[in-house]
């Protein structure tokens, strides 16, 4: 020691104290030393000098030798005890040397004092650093036991054969067993292995074993009672330990990573739905349509968040029930999905019905045992489906759609992830609201709202669009113009309500005229526009526009009880003679009816000659029509002779027309019309049958009846029943016969 030693003397005669003092210096001792003869005394210098060794007489009047052993090894346990005594004998010296003295010396040797003291020192000194190196020890050890029990690690060492040497305390706490239970072997530890996780275990295990290197593998393990916990093991060759046979044991790290894997894949879904939800904020600037934002919020909810399927159902604000129109996903069949708004229904209780009647989310993170799903478990299991969710979309406060989303994943939807997973709700409803709004705003600019038709700036760009068509197929089309005649008297005499009725009633007939509404249009407070593309002829638009004008105007209209008989002007431009640009062709069709408006004609073109042409036209077809009922058609024969014989051969049926007004009318002034008309059909039906009567006749009246040739119109002929109408013209000349004879 470099320190000079504390001894502390326990005698009560001073002279024996002096004796071991000069012993003690004589014998090249460097020490400080203190004599105590009492057990107080005692034990205030243990307290006060810390003494490094203490001799002590055996025999003392005040109290003994051993009772200051007691004290000793009470209050310095660490401190070596001598007795230095003339009396103690061999059993008592052992006795004491049982109870905790180092040594002892006899007075009369006193040689033996000092190297037994330098023993006992050195004894101590080493005593005390095995005691600090095992405290060490045992705090390294006890840390680790703790890292290891925070980090969830523990180990085993096994041998070649599998079986296990040894393992770390913090084993059987990893696996949830007591010690005593604690697996012997690979092949017991196998057992408490997840079933689809085994075999990989073993086979990674035999690798190891024959490459003789680490290995990392990470499997599925049942804590006992508890839940199955994930496991990371490394196994690692012990270096040196290989046996003839090549075969070593192994040092085995296991670490329960059950709360990482739940983060990871807490991390993984949250991810995923910030995926969906970037996408989805991408998708809002520029979608246009809601059918494109229902499919692309489905696509990337699949695509960018993993789920299975994605569907979108809307409800119905009239009838408060769903239908699902769109579905994105692994399974795209959505038959089992049913929703409705409406209490008491078969589908109320189903979850997307719960969803949107509450307004909030229906969450099911186990399908398999979750009460609420009902008769949808069987289906959505055997599809794959593990859990989904149902997140109703607001709009006004109200669910006027709702999301789903189907996960393979028990326990998908956690509170964060339902948390990003409305706010994707959110965001789709707010793009659906701004849809709706833009739509709303384009039809404010593109169509009426009180009927509903197009407005002139659409019927402009539709003109366009029919213009560019007519052009490029060498067809013609009209612009027609509709005035309602009275209407200010109407509104001012019954009210704008009625007024608004009766124009509502006006576009319904004509829509049920024209069929396709992209064709009609209001353009202003009492005018309508119809397009009419691919016109043949103008005697053929005229008879569409009267036939038209009579449909939606003949019949009175009923308006809160009273009939309405309304009338309207109509001005008329054609493509391309009045115009080839669109803002021409409205501007000459304006004209054209302004100019009916200050006639008493109520269908005018914009070209006066036309008009008169085809008003013409028209009261000549008018007339054709009165002189078939009236009977005013006749038949002339031309007579077809022999230049040789001069006898008559045959004869032509060529028809004509006796008018009242107009005389004998020429074929070539009507035939034509007729034929455009369609009239040449019941016409040419008539001069058959009349030919075959007049022929009949005269072989009644005894005449040598010749052949008769009736002209047929290539009309006629295209009709499909034109041998049906011959056949029905000689049969009624043979039911005649019969009949006469019958007489």
């Amino acid at each position: 020691m470099n320190a000079p030693a504390k001894v502390l003397m326990i005698e009560d005669e001073a002279f024996d104290a002096e004796l071991l003092t000069d012993t003690m210096q004589q014998g090249g001792l460097v020490f400080q030393a203190e004599r105590v003869e009492t057990s107080s005394m005692l034990e205030e210098a243990l307290a006060r000098f810390g003494p490094d060794i203490v001799l002590s007489d055996y025999t003392m009047p005040t109290f003994s030798g051993m009772r200051a052993l007691d004290i000793v090894r009470r209050l310095r346990p660490e401190t070596p005890f001598i007795f230095v005594s003339g009396t103690i004998g061999e059993e008592r010296a052992i006795e004491a040397l049982r109870e905790g003295a180092v040594d002892y010396v006899l007075k009369d040797h006193p040689n033996r004092l000092v190297p037994a003291i330098r023993r006992a020192l050195v004894e101590a000194e080493q005593r005390r650093e095995r005691d600090r190196l095992k405290a060490e020890l045992e705090e390294s050890e006890a840390g680790l036991r703790r890292a290891q029990t925070m980090a969830k690690l523990a180990h085993v060492v096994t041998r070649p054969d599998g079986s296990f040497e040894n393992w770390s305390e913090t084993l059987p706490e990893l696996i949830g067993v007591a010690p005593a239970d604690m697996p012997k072997s690979t092949r017991e530890w196998l057992d408490i292995l997840h079933p689809d996780d085994r075999a990989t275990f073993r086979n990674m295990s035999i690798a190891a074993g024959v490459s003789g290197t680490r290995i990392d593998v990470e499997y599925r393990l049942q804590r006992a009672g508890d839940a199955w916990v994930h496991m990371r093991q490394v196994i690692e060759p012990i270096p040196g330990t290989a046996g003839p046979d090549g075969r070593m044991r192994w040092f085995c790290t296991l670490q329960d990573v059950t709360e990482q894997k739940r983060v990871e894949t807490k991390v993984r879904r949250l991810n995923r739905v910030y995926a969906v939800l970037s996408g989805i904020n991408s998708l809002i600037v520029r979608v246009r349509e809601r059918e494109e934002l229902f499919r692309e919020a489905c696509r990337i909810a699949v695509d960018a968040g993993a789920f299975r399927m994605a569907w979108i159902g809307v409800i119905d604000p009239q009838t408060l029930d769903g239908k699902v129109v769109t579905t994105h996903g692994t399974d795209n069949h959505a038959i089992y999905i049913r929703l409705t708004a409406r209490d008491g229904m078969p589908e109320s209780d189903r979850p997307a019905s719960r969803a949107v009647r509450s307004k909030a989310p229906v969450i099911c993170n186990d399908i398999a045992t979750e009460p609420l799903v009902g008769p949808m478990r069987e289906e959505l299991l055997a599809r794959g489906h593990k859990s989904f969710a149902c997140l109703p979309l607001l709009l006004g406060g109200e669910a006027v759609a709702v999301l789903g989303l189907l996960s393979g994943e028990i326990g998908a939807f956690d509170d964060d992830e339902t948390r990003l997973l409305l706010e994707l709700a959110g965001d789709i409803a707010f793009a659906l609201d701004h849809i709706e709004k833009e739509e709303r705003l384009n039809y404010l600019a593109y169509y009426d709202s009180l009927t509903g038709l197009a407005n002139s700036t659409l019927l402009h760009e539709r003109l366009e669009q029919y213009i560019s068509a007519a052009g490029a197929e060498q067809h013609k089309l009209a612009l027609v113009l509709i005035d309602l005649e009275r209407f200010k008297t109407i509104n001012d005499t019954f009210g704008r309500h009625m007024g608004d009725v009766l124009l509502q009633q006006v576009a319904e007939r004509l829509v049920d005229c024209v069929q396709d509404r992209k064709q009609l249009a209001r353009i202003g407070a009492d005018h309508f526009a119809i397009v009419v593309p691919g016109v043949q002829s103008e005697g053929e638009l005229v008879r569409m526009v009267d036939e038209r004008y009579r449909q939606c105007f003949h019949d009175p209209f009923r308006i809160n009880g009273t009939d309405l008989r309304i009338s309207a002007k109509v001005g008329i431009a054609l493509y391309p003679n009045d115009g080839v640009a669109a803002e021409t062709l409205f501007r000459n069709a304006e004209a054209a009816l302004k100019k009916a408006k200050a006639s008493s004609e109520g269908v005018l073109f914009y070209s006066p000659r036309m008009t008169e042409a085809v008003g013409q036209k028209l009261a000549l077809e008018n007339k054709l029509r009165q002189a078939l009922e009236n009977e005013e058609f006749l038949l002339f024969y031309q007579p077809k002779v022999d230049v040789n014989t001069r006898r008559i051969e045959g004869v032509e049926a060529l028809i004509r027309w006796s008018n009242p007004e107009l005389g004998l009318v020429p074929p070539l002034q009507f035939i034509p019309l007729m034929e455009e008309t369609g009239l040449i059909l019941d016409v040419g039906a008539w001069a058959l049958r009349r030919a075959v009567l007049d022929h009949k006749d005269w072989l009644e009246q005894g005449l040598s009846a010749p052949r008769v040739a009736v002209n047929v119109s290539a009309v006629q002929l295209r009709k499909h029943d034109f041998v049906d109408t011959v056949i029905d013209a000689l049969t009624r000349l043979s039911q005649l016969a019969t009949h006469n004879t019958g007489k």
